[in-house]
């Protein structure tokens, strides 16, 4: 049996639970949610990393799908509960092959059933508008994790990319923190700045998540996790999921990335753009100046070094399929997972420890939120809190 047998084996016992996949925000942007223009049951291959098809292939047994929205929208809100209902609408249309999800218990009935559990992730505190109540209501709608910043500061939190603000968690993002444990709710730090992935560490009682983010001693960008928080995860239970977006994994690709992104910004593109006009744009840049190639043994040299300051059982894994332009050679789209697996195999990783990768983490760690949250509802209520009140 070669690598890749014993790869696709494994994942039939313990699935990949994956951190986050942008397939709403690419729906919205491709076809306005016309879910009859990219019908997820057949092969999408000539405009998305996702379909059906090829998540069974990948041996995906549970998806975050991210309901993000850009941070620069007027009304973030309203935006986002469509990014929901595109959720919602994809798992009545392919019931045989979707469950909702939002529960670690119903991961796992999901995953006896064959079925791929549903669950969704905020993409940016944004989202929330400086309101609880608002928070408590995507979580009622079934998201599961907010990712507490994107690429641009918010009022009360410091992203990754953005310059310092607050310094980290400003006094309400701190209550934005405890509520997200009252409720259940995920707090998912990648994309944030290691100020308040420090702060929140700091603050929180449940565990967290970084959804889709990778180590930066091995690859230098602000996106990636510094060790010194690596080394915190086992404290506090959370999971760090490897992503596989090449400038955030491969040093020549970040330099190569910020020229890329110029040039698109020249020609009137946003950077994260993924239409087919912007695409055009950055394909002719990739061919007067070859991008340098991320592969799986790329993606693995993090998941090695993330084992080492983490620990097996706080390591996952978040590709961000349909959320970024490129992908590593071997990981091109949904269907790829087994090639890293493969990978890992090949280089001594047990079979154990990957299904503590695959799916076991990822489970444990709603879990775990699931617990904290009853301890906390029954000593208090929910928080009124504002902005205004706690920062001034």
């Amino acid at each position: 049996m070669t690598s890749l047998d014993e790869a696709r084996e494994l994942l039939r016992q313990f699935p990949v639970a994956d951190g986050h996949n942008d397939l709403p925000w690419a729906l919205r942007e491709q076809v306005r949610y016309d879910l009859d223009a990219r019908d997820l049951a057949t092969d999408q291959s000539a405009h998305l990393h996702t379909d059906l098809p090829r998540l069974r292939a990948g041996g995906v047994g549970a998806q975050f799908w991210s309901v993000y929205v850009r941070s620069d929208l007027p009304e973030p809100v309203p935006a986002t509960l469509e990014q929901v209902d595109c959720v919602r609408q994809l798992i009545a249309r392919y019931p045989a092959d979707l469950r909702a999800a939002l529960t670690a218990a119903d991961m796992e009935a999901a995953r006896a059933e064959g079925r791929i559990a549903s669950l969704m992730g905020a993409e940016g505190g944004h989202s929330i508008a400086c309101s609880l109540a608002t928070l408590r209501a995507l979580y009622a709608l079934g998201v599961r994790y907010m990712t507490l910043t994107h690429n641009d500061n918010i009022p009360w939190a410091d992203s990754a990319t953005d310059e310092p603000g607050v310094g980290g968690l400003s006094a309400f993002g701190r209550e934005v923190v405890r509520e997200m444990n009252r409720e259940g709710m995920l707090v998912d730090l990648s994309h944030v700045a290691p100020t308040t992935m420090r702060d929140a560490l700091d603050t929180t009682v449940a565990p967290v998540i970084f959804s889709h983010s990778s180590s930066r001693a091995v690859c230098d960008h602000p996106r990636n996790i510094p060790d010194d928080v690596l080394e915190r995860l086992p404290a506090n239970g959370g999971v760090a999921m490897v992503t596989f977006v090449p400038k955030f994994v491969l040093q020549a690709a970040v330099d190569w990335t910020e020229a890329a992104d110029e040039n698109m910004r020249e020609h009137g593109f946003h950077p994260l753009d993924t239409t087919s006009e912007a695409m055009k744009v950055h394909r002719a840049f990739e061919d007067a100046h070859p991008r340098p190639a991320a592969t799986a043994a790329t993606v693995a040299d993090h998941l090695d070094h993330m084992r080492e300051a983490a620990g097996i059982d706080h390591i996952g894994i978040g590709g961000d399929y349909d959320g970024t332009a490129f992908t590593p050679d071997g990981l091109h789209d949904v269907s790829g997972y087994p090639n890293l697996i493969a990978e890992l195999l090949s280089r001594g990783w047990s079979k154990p420890d990957l299904a503590k990768l695959t799916w076991q983490n990822a489970v444990r760690v709603l879990g775990a939120a699931e617990d904290v949250a009853r301890a906390e509802r029954s000593r208090r209520g929910p928080s009124n809190a504002t902005l205004a009140q706690l920062d001034g």
